[in-house]
C-alpha cells in the first residue's frame, strides 16, 4: 500500500495540491480535489483559498449528513464530487484540476489518444467526455456523474479541465498525472507528424509476463555498499521526478551490486516519495520477498548480464523524448556538442523489438548508449547512476528543443566535420 494513502484524508488532500500546484498543473484558484472516507464524510479543498499555501486546517469535512465543518466553504464544484459519489459507489476519491496541457484537448472537445504506450492505455484506459456546464452547478455535477456512471475512470470537461476518479486519491492522481503526460507527448508529436498508436495486439503483447524466472527469496542484512547505492538512487530518482523525466508511475532505475546482483525500482511504488527501503534486491533470479518486481526486470538482468560496462540503466518515458517515439520522425541528437556527447546517434528501435530478439542487446553500447523504442521508452545506459541519469535528461531537454524549433523552420544540425571534430576532441568511440 501507497504510504501516502495512510494519511489523514486532510493530509492527503494538502499532499497531492501542492503537487498539482508545484508541478505547474493547475493554477492558485484552480481545481479540487476530494476524499470519501468510510464513515462516509466528504474531505473536499476549499473554495476561494491559495492552492498554492494550502493547509490541513483548510480542508473542509461534509459530513454524512449534509452538516460542514471547517473554517472555510467547501470548493463551489462540491455538487459534482457529491453526485460521483452517489452514482460510483467504488470510487473514494476526486481530482480536478486545469492541467495546461488537458484543458487544450477540453477547449477543442478532444480526447488524448491513450493507446499511444502500454503505460498510458493501462493506467488512462479510455477517457470520457462531458459536455459544458456553469462550474458549481447542479448541472455540471449531472453531466459528470452521468459520464462517470459509464465507468469512465478519466474524463475531459468541454471548456474546462479533467476530472479523475479511483479508489484512493493516489489513484486518481496517477490516472491524472499519466493523462497530462500523455498529451504532453501529443501535443509534442503533433509538431513532428502523423501520431502511431499501439493495435490491441501489440498492447496485449506489452502485457505478457516475462518475470516468470523469478522467484521470491528472504537475504542478509545489506551491506555498506548496497545502502550507498540505495541512498544515491533514490536521491536521483526523486529528482528525476521533479525534472519530470519520471511520473508517479514510470520510470525505472536499476544499478548493479556486482556481477549477478542489482537494485531496481518496483513498478508499485510512488517515484516522488520513494525510499531505500522500497527499492528491490535482485540476486540472480531472486528478488526480495514481499516486494513486487517491475515489469521491465527480465530485460534489465539481460543488459547487466550481456554488458559488463554498464553499471546503471534508466528505462523511462519523458515525454519530449516520446513525441518522437510515438511518430515516424526520427530524433537527431547534434543539437549542442553536450547532446552529441553524451547521445550519440540514439537510435530507434520498432516496438517490442526486445521481446524476441536481440537487436536491442547487440546495440546497446558505449558507442550506443541511449536507445529509443517506438511507442515504448528510452533506454539510457551509463557506468556510474549520475551518467545514466544525465543521458536521459539530456535527451529530453534536447528532444523539447528541437520540438520548440519546429515552428521556426525546424532545427539546423551540426554538420559532420563538426561532429568529426567532437569525437577526436572527446576521444569518442568513432
Amino acid at each position: 500500500m501507497e504510504k501516502i494513502t495512510q494519511l489523514h484524508p486532510s493530509e492527503q488532500i494538502v499532499e497531492f495540491m501542492n503537487r498539482i500546484y508545484q508541478n505547474a498543473m493547475t493554477t492558485t484558484s484552480g481545481g479540487n480535489l476530494s476524499i470519501l472516507d468510510s464513515d462516509g464524510n466528504m474531505w473536499i479543498s476549499p473554495g476561494s483559498v491559495d492552492k498554492g499555501t494550502l493547509r490541513i486546517e483548510d480542508i473542509v469535512c461534509v459530513k454524512a449528513d449534509g452538516s460542514i465543518e471547517g473554517r472555510h466553504k467547501p470548493s463551489c464544484e462540491y455538487p459534482f464530487h457529491r453526485a460521483i459519489y452517489r452514482r460510483r459507489p467504488d470510487v473514494s476519491a476526486i481530482l480536478h484540476a486545469h492541467s495546461p496541457a488537458l484543458v487544450s484537448y477540453s477547449i477543442i472537445g478532444g480526447l488524448p489518444d491513450t493507446n499511444i504506450t502500454p503505460l498510458t492505455a493501462k493506467v488512462c484506459q479510455e477517457p470520457g467526455f462531458a459536455p459544458y456546464a456553469v462550474p458549481g452547478s447542479e448541472a455540471l455535477g449531472e453531466k459528470i456523474s452521468c459520464c462517470f456512471s459509464k465507468m469512465y475512470n478519466t474524463i475531459l470537461l468541454e471548456n474546462h479541465g479533467t476530472c479523475n476518479a479511483g479508489i484512493s486519491l493516489m489513484q486518481a492522481y496517477k490516472r491524472f498525472e499519466t493523462l497530462d503526460f500523455c498529451a504532453r507527448m501529443l501535443l509534442g508529436a503533433k509538431h513532428l507528424g502523423k501520431v502511431n498508436s499501439l493495435s490491441d495486439e501489440q498492447l496485449a503483447e506489452a502485457a505478457v509476463d516475462r518475470n516468470g524466472k523469478f522467484s521470491a527469496a528472504e537475504f542478509e542484512v545489506s551491506s555498506s555498499v548496497e545502502r550507498d547505492i540505495r541512498s544515491r538512487m533514490v536521491k536521483l530518482i526523486r529528482r528525476a521526478y521533479s525534472q519530470k523525466l519520471f511520473t508517479s508511475v514510470c520510470g525505472t532505475y536499476a544499478a548493479r551490486v556486482n556481477a549477478d546482483t542489482f537494485i531496481v525500482t518496483p513498478d508499485d511504488i510512488d517515484r516522488a516519495t520513494i525510499e531505500e527501503s522500497d527499492l528491490v534486491l535482485v540476486k540472480g533470479f531472486e528478488y526480495e520477498a514481499g516486494k513486487e518486481l517491475p515489469a521491465s526486470a527480465w530485460l534489465i538482468k539481460k543488459i547487466f548480464d550481456t554488458r559488463s560496462e554498464f553499471n546503471s540503466l534508466i528505462i523511462a518515458a519523458p515525454p519530449s523524448v516520446m513525441a518522437y517515439n510515438i511518430t515516424d520522425t526520427k530524433f537527431d541528437p547534434r543539437v549542442i556538442p553536450e547532446s552529441y556527447l553524451l547521445l550519440r546517434e540514439m537510435p530507434s528501435f520498432e516496438f517490442g523489438a526486445y521481446y524476441n530478439s536481440n537487436s536491442v542487446l547487440d546495440t546497446l553500447s558505449m558507442r550506443n548508449p541511449i536507445i529509443m523504442v517506438k511507442n515504448d521508452c528510452v533506454i539510457s545506459s551509463g557506468r556510474t547512476l549520475l551518467e545514466s541519469f544525465d543521458r536521459l535528461e539530456v535527451a529530453e531537454y534536447s528532444a523539447r528543443a528541437t520540438i520548440a524549433a519546429v515552428p521556426f523552420g525546424g532545427m539546423k544540425p551540426m554538420n559532420q566535420e563538426q561532429v568529426a571534430e567532437i569525437v577526436e576532441a572527446f576521444n569518442l568511440i568513432p
